[in-house]
């Protein structure tokens, strides 16, 4: 459950207007396109396996546990396995409710969201794309979603006809460990409503689960900055 700063950056490469006549807040936009990196080695304390989220005590951290294994830290991202063989699932689904069942649109959004923690694929890859595909559906994000096949150290990727693109290399810019520029560079660094805030004040760049759950369809105009 990527972090807003992540589906920000995703937002910023989509292109469209806005349409605001008669009440209607639908945007029409052309699609971004971006590549998931399936090819590194596995990168512990990264958000490839843990998310950010805001909890009556404050900040809190949900991490996926993984199957270690000789050179796990060797092995791609698409070949860890997830370990399912403790409560670990109902741990966090309690700890997301308890955080957000007060929120504005979590009820909407919930039986979906379980349903597919729920499922409990074998692989952490398979399961974080479910997750990104969720969250890209229900933010209303338009967005091309591709998975990269080879490995690239600069972000050129190859396409089918053997052409090369360079893209924008965000694999290690956004990281749990190193705060990052994104939203303020993109002047996102404004506040929308969390439930915890006026005890805690606002918490910037947690995942998205948060602004969708406080925010709902209006999550989108928050990522592309239109007032709403």
């Amino acid at each position: 459950m990527p972090p807003v700063s992540w589906f920000a950056a995703v937002a910023e490469e989509m292109e469209g207007l806005s349409n605001r006549r008669d009440g209607d807040s639908s945007l029409e936009l052309s699609p971004s396109v971006v590549y998931i990196e399936a090819c590194e080695n596995f990168q512990k304390q990264s958000y490839r396996n843990r998310c950010r989220f805001y909890a009556a005590d404050g900040v809190q951290a949900l991490s996926y546990p993984i199957v270690h294994e000789g050179g796990t830290h060797k092995l791609p991202i698409s070949e860890i396995r997830i370990d399912w063989s403790t409560p670990w699932l109902q741990q966090h689904e309690r700890a997301i409710i308890s955080a957000y069942r007060t929120s504005a649109y979590f009820e909407y959004y919930q039986d979906e969201l379980f349903e597919i923690m729920e499922s409990r694929p074998e692989k952490l890859f398979d399961f974080n794309m479910a997750l990104i595909k969720f969250f890209i559906e229900k933010t209303g994000l338009a967005v091309d979603l591709r998975v990269s096949d080879e490995f690239s150290r600069e972000g050129i990727m190859t396409l089918p006809d053997a052409s090369a693109i360079s893209c924008e290399d965000l694999r290690e810019k956004i990281h749990p460990k190193r705060p990052n520029s994104i939203l303020k560079e993109m002047k996102l660094e404004k506040p929308y409503f969390q439930v915890f805030a006026r005890k805690h004040g606002f918490q910037s760049d947690l995942s998205i689960m948060d602004l969708l759950f406080n925010e709902g369809p209006d999550s989108i105009l928050y990522l592309k900055s239109i007032d709403r």
